[in-house]
């Protein structure tokens, strides 16, 4: 059978998020023994890090939730050419109003969005939402933006889709945190090289239709997007905005 094909966008990434092979790597060894544990990944796109995670320990299981029905076929597609379809599953649903059995390991990366409501409390509203879904003494992986600096006003302006006040200093969101009922592990942050490459392989994706389909009736929508995203990358978010991966234990 054939990997299902992935909406463009996505398909040159490895991950959905500013993410490389070796980061991931010890983002889960940080997640502790993974013998016996069962791995939730909420908001999972095509569920790359929950299948390395799981391919790391025979015994591991993992569930991942989406709301993209043709991601999830892509990751279900790759379990079963890894040998891991039996001790995964992958489900669709709204992530924001669906409940699970507390998980010995939660995974959660730039996915705070789908717990709806104000922009400005979406972190808020996922971590009350994630530790929920942790038994005690469970781990979170928690992937999430955050200024570097604050953004100027031109920078602002060339990002419209994210108020500047829905993310905070790196300590403050690391605050944020430890307020919802967390303990820190362990903190890092994606390197600016990782962003670069995620950036690219994403607008790989759209200039390469451009290019084939010139004169598609949909190329003038596809060019504003991709315009659109360059501006914001360049005159917006390169230089301000950055993105975390803390490691939490509920406490």
């Amino acid at each position: 059978m054939t990997t299902p094909e992935i909406p463009r966008l996505y398909r040159d990434a490895d991950f959905n998020g500013p993410l490389s092979d070796g980061h991931a790597a010890r983002l889960i060894r940080g997640l502790g023994p993974l013998t016996g544990r069962r791995v939730v990944d909420v908001g999972c796109g095509w569920a790359e890090f929950l299948l390395r995670a799981l391919a790391t320990d025979p015994t591991a299981t993992g569930l991942g939730v989406d709301l993209d029905e043709d991601l999830l076929a892509h990751g279900r597609a790759n379990a079963r050419a890894r040998g891991l379809a039996d001790r995964v599953e992958l489900i669709a649903a709204d992530v924001g109003a669906w409940r699970g059995e507390p998980a010995d390991v939660v995974v959660s990366s730039g996915a705070t969005h789908v717990w709806g409501g104000d922009p400005v409390k979406h972190t808020a509203n996922a971590l009350t939402a994630l530790r929920d879904l942790l038994r005690p003494g469970g781990r979170l992986l928690f992937g999430e933006c955050f200024w570097r600096r604050p953004p100027t006003e031109a920078e602002a302006a060339a990002v419209p889709f994210i108020p500047p006040a829905q993310y905070r200093p790196l300590s403050g969101l690391v605050d944020l945190a430890l307020a919802h009922g967390f303990r820190l592990l362990a903190l890092s942050e994606a390197a600016t090289w990782e962003w670069d490459d995620f950036e690219n392989r994403q607008a790989l994706g759209r200039e390469e239709r451009l290019a084939r389909n010139p004169d598609s009736p949909h190329a003038d929508g596809v060019r504003e997007r991709a315009d659109r995203h360059r501006h914001a990358r360049v005159h917006g978010m390169r230089e301000t905005l950055g993105f975390a991966y803390l490691t939490l234990v509920r406490a």
